[in-house]
């Protein structure tokens, strides 16, 4: 079992910055990939970004990317997510997860095992 918790959302203008974290804790040492998605009122839940836990290579939707960085910290079991410019359309509940496999593709939300509880992030224009 993997335990997530996601901080850092809130209320932010059009054009500024949020940080999010996801520390994880329990079996973290079977992790591949930790992935950030997101999901608006009325949408599915979509992948936003993600990082391979043991070379960080990263991946980014086509929506965020120039605009939103994924870091991982190994020390602390923790990942974040960077989000500048931010937009109206970026409003949702952000969400951390873990992908234990190499082989499933990690843009793709079934890849992932374990969730966060979520964390709303708010851009009033």
């Amino acid at each position: 079992q993997v335990q997530l918790v996601e901080s850092g959302g809130g209320l932010v203008q059009a054009g500024g910055s949020l940080r999010l974290s996801c520390a994880a804790s329990g079996r973290t040492s079977s992790t591949y990939a930790m992935g950030w998605f997101r999901q608006a009122p009325g949408k599915e839940r979509e992948f936003v970004a993600a990082i391979t836990w043991s070379n960080g290579v990263r991946y980014y939707a086509d929506s965020v990317k120039g605009r939103f960085t994924v870091s991982r910290d190994n020390a602390e079991n923790t990942v974040y997510l960077l989000m500048d410019s931010l937009k109206p359309e970026d409003t949702a509940v952000y969400y951390c997860a873990t992908n234990r496999f190499s082989w499933r593709v990690v843009t793709t939300r079934n890849s992932y095992d374990y969730w966060g509880q979520g964390t709303q992030v708010t851009v009033s224009s």
